[in-house]
């Protein structure tokens, strides 16, 4: 697989996880806020941050019962509309620019999640590097095709995806000229219960298409996605948010700054682990092998003396012959004086 470039980063083998902090909605539609948060997540050591392109007309419809109002005792927007929550957590289209602008200037790589074709040609027009596909959007393929079409790297969310429909995926982007995506491994409950994270499906997701894989991580804490690297993923993203206590849409499933800067030191870690499959020492461990036991002759001895379990021990250091060699050189005698301390080696019997 070819490393895929985004800015100044590069996602693919021997790199470090590229570490997406996602704003969503907890800017609180603050847009100071929202460029206090850039610097917040440039300062913990985020290669990039992405906002979600769309507004609440974009999304759905004006329409407070049924099917449109979430009643879901379990959620964390029970009580709100889809319209109302989506006018509630959208980014304005007119700070895009300036959060772009802020994130760039701190080093980050500044992207988004369209959700309509209309979002494409906006982001297009501020000259995003590449795109990411919600997963709530896996399955629609003209949405797809369209961020294909530029030219540029897409990362896919696979939440709730059947593995024909990743095929479908792969396929589209494929056949409109992307070659350059990355499939994230996506649990799409809000907050995220661990035990559904399934995250043994990250190799799986890499050998059957061949390609970059990572995780969009909704559970709460590190733990998911330090395993998701140790598994492969050579993408994180998870929400961010300045301080969970203060609220936003997403804040429950957020992590703080404090946090990122951890989950950035930690995959990077957990990444440069895995390295390869290693027995015996290693070049780091030469200088240990000194702390080895090994057997030592433990009492002076004159020549033709036999050698016991009492004269002949297994201590450190590791300068004599291996321990499994006692059984064999006991009852044995000295062929010369030999002093306490002196490692066991052949000659000497």
């Amino acid at each position: 697989m070819k490393t895929i470039d985004i800015g100044p980063f590069s996602i693919g083998r021997n790199q470090p996880p590229f570490i997406i902090a996602e704003l969503s909605g907890n800017h609180n539609q603050d847009l100071d806020l929202a460029l206090r948060m850039v610097d917040a997540a440039a300062d913990a050591g985020v290669h990039a941050l992405k906002l979600q392109t769309y507004t609440a007309d974009t999304m759905t419809i004006d329409v407070k019962h049924g099917e449109f109002f979430i009643d879901d005792k379990n959620s964390l927007w029970q009580g709100s509309s889809l319209y109302d929550l989506y006018q509630k957590a959208h980014t304005p289209w007119e700070w895009h620019s300036a959060i772009f602008e802020r994130a760039k200037a701190r080093g980050m790589v500044a992207f988004s999640t369209p959700f309509d074709a209309s979002a494409v040609d906006f982001l297009e027009s501020l000259g995003v590097p590449c795109y990411k596909i919600a997963s709530f959007e896996n399955t629609d393929h003209a949405l797809l095709a369209e961020v294909a079409q530029t030219g540029k790297p897409v990362i896919v969310s696979t939440g709730m995806a059947s593995l024909t429909e990743i095929a479908e995926i792969v396929e589209v982007l494929q056949s409109n000229g992307c070659d350059q995506y990355v499939l994230l491994k996506c649990t799409s409950q809000y907050p995220a219960d661990p035990i559904n994270a399934n995250l043994a499906t990250i190799p799986h997701l890499k050998q059957m298409f061949q390609c970059h894989v990572g995780l969009s991580d909704h559970t709460s804490g590190l733990g998911v996605a330090i395993a998701a690297t140790a598994m492969g993923a050579s993408v994180i993203e998870k929400h961010f948010v300045i301080d969970r206590n203060a609220g936003g849409v997403d804040a429950a499933f957020s992590l703080e700054p404090d946090e990122f800067a951890m989950l950035v030191k930690e995959t990077e870690r957990a990444a440069i682990a895995i390295g390869t499959v290693s027995y015996g020492c290693t070049t780091a461990e030469v200088n240990s092998r000194i702390h080895r036991r090994s057997l030592y002759i433990c009492e002076d001895l004159s020549a033709g003396e036999v050698l016991t379990e009492k004269n002949l021990r297994a201590i450190r250091p590791g300068l004599g012959l291996p321990v499994k060699y006692l059984a064999r050189l006991l009852g044995k005698q000295v062929k010369h004086d030999v002093a306490k301390g002196t490692p066991m080696s052949w000659d000497l019997v």
